[in-house]
């Protein structure tokens, strides 16, 4: 038989502990995954707050407007993320 013949179906036997470990180690990987997402979007989220900041360094006062209403929306925004949503 050629070993283009041969067809093992992508499979291999393992015993059930080995299973598992492979099960939780899949989990694993998973809520590295959906952490990195919400570090990514907590990330994206803060950066125009801080490239705003950085804008006109020469200038010693900021004039932000409504300030209390936007903070407090940002915090909405960080809320969903830090919990999951």
């Amino acid at each position: 038989m050629l070993e283009e013949e041969v067809f093992d179906f992508g499979f291999t036997a393992v015993a059930e502990d080995e299973l598992e470990v492979v099960r939780a180690a899949n989990a694993k990987g998973d809520e590295v995954i959906e952490l990195q997402a919400r570090l990514d979007s907590l990330y994206k989220s803060i950066l125009p707050l801080v490239a705003n900041l950085k804008k006109n360094p020469e200038k010693d006062y900021i004039y932000w407007p409504n300030r209390l209403d936007k903070v407090k929306s940002f915090e909405g925004i960080i809320s969903k993320i830090y919990n999951g949503a």
